[in-house]
């Protein structure tokens, strides 16, 4: 196939947001063993290293006084408290990225995809919210886990009510009724996103280099 893209692009961020269920993890995965040009979004964290973890592949480990310090230098695109500690994205690392022209994935709620559109990088940011099929159905994936307790899924199904009710603010909505199928949309708006010409400054030049006296 020939590439659709004859020159150097701009780099996009996608955001894959959804309950807890409906198979964001699965599918972030999915497209990243499927598509070598893009890559995962390796966040800071203030929680303790575990066994088997690397540093700036799993996370970038930080104590609480360097988080803050980052914090205070405006160095994050997104951060959160989760479970008593602190996560955020940098923002260096994100930005070499797209520069030469890899795209980031982002695993992230509706709060951090907030946050990174205050930081105004509308131009690079893609957002697909992921449904599941149904409530029950939501619920029925929660429990075939079979490591969360009936507190643990109850709250889990409450905070997916209050997660659902975003789905207004992304771009794209996918019902994940079949992974594959959510996987094949995802790839396609992947595709369509990347050929956007505001994700192709190479284009200016090579329309300026066309001779339009001839053809």
């Amino acid at each position: 196939m020939v590439d659709a893209i004859p020159f150097p692009r701009r780099g996009l961020m996608l955001v894959l947001s959804s309950p807890s269920g409906a198979g964001k993890s699965t599918l972030s995965r999915a497209v990243l063993a499927a598509d070598e040009n893009i890559e995962m979004s390796v966040s800071a964290t203030t929680r303790p290293q575990r066994p088997g973890e690397v540093e700036g592949r799993d996370y970038f480990f930080k104590t609480p006084e360097q988080f803050d310090a980052m914090v205070a230098g405006d160095a994050f695109l997104e951060w959160a408290h989760v479970f008593g500690h602190r996560y955020g994205t940098p923002a260096a690392p994100v930005d070499a990225m797209l520069a030469r022209g890899h795209d980031v994935l982002f695993d992230i709620d509706w709060q951090g995809t907030q946050q990174l559109r205050q930081k105004q990088v509308l131009a690079d940011l893609v957002s697909i919210f992921i449904l599941p099929p149904s409530m029950a159905e939501l619920e029925r994936r929660l429990r075939a886990r079979g490591t969360d307790s009936d507190d643990v899924i109850a709250g889990r199904m409450a905070r997916a009510e209050a997660e659902i009710s975003h789905w207004a603010e992304y771009d794209y909505v996918l019902i994940n009724r079949d992974v594959d199928a959510c996987l094949a949309h995802i790839r396609t708006i992947l595709a369509a996103e990347r050929l956007k010409r505001v994700r192709q400054p190479g284009l200016v030049d090579f329309v300026r280099g066309l001779d339009t006296k001839t053809g």
